[in-house]
């Protein structure tokens, strides 16, 4: 029965999407200046993409 309890339905886009931006509202982190805070972090993260080289 443990097994049965653990399993939780799997929540569709829509549930997960609002769950999401719940939380966001919560923490204050659902404004602009968030975001672009957000955008910057990510810049130094993740490096651009590179264009494909043809030859």
């Amino acid at each position: 029965m443990e097994k049965a309890d653990a399993k939780q339905k799997k929540p569709n886009k829509k549930e997960q999407y609002e769950r999401f931006r719940e939380t966001a509202r919560e923490l204050g982190i659902d404004d602009e200046e968030s975001g672009e805070a957000f955008e910057i972090a990510f810049k130094k993260i993740i490096p651009p993409k590179r264009q494909p080289s043809t030859k």
